[in-house]
């Protein structure tokens, strides 16, 4: 699952990852797919965090010790695991945001006769 990295920053395989996502994604209807940029930009770093999360538990464990007070210690669920959980879940979320636009077939969903929410955003923000 994790790339070889080499010298890459994370901003690069952010990018790497936007475009492979694009790509992914490329059934999507243009306007549409311009009205969920930031969605494909936040799932990418997303994946990029969570690789790099995912390395840091696999390097350092899922508890970490803790000192409460002088002569209290134990240990609780590492930082780390607990930002993994909470992003995970907001990755998933995302990820089937996008992917329930791909029209079935490759082909431009039927239109209806009900507002589209994404160019309602879209509209909105050329207002402001």
């Amino acid at each position: 699952m994790f790339e070889n990295r080499g010298n890459k920053s994370k901003d690069e395989r952010i990018q790497k990852e936007s475009d492979r996502l694009k790509e992914l994604l490329k059934e999507i209807p243009a306007d549409r797919l311009n009205a969920v940029m930031s969605l494909i930009y936040n799932a990418a770093f997303m994946t990029i965090t969570l690789e790099d999360l995912q390395e840091t538990i696999n390097r350092n464990g899922v508890v970490s010790e803790y000192q409460n007070g002088e002569n209290q210690w134990g240990t609780k669920k590492s930082p780390e695991v607990e930002i993994y959980n909470t992003m995970i879940k907001n990755h998933a979320s995302i990820m089937k945001q996008l992917t329930d636009l791909i029209p079935e077939g490759g082909q431009t969903p039927p239109q209806n006769n009900e507002p589209d929410p994404f160019e309602q955003i879209r509209d909105r923000k050329k207002q402001l």
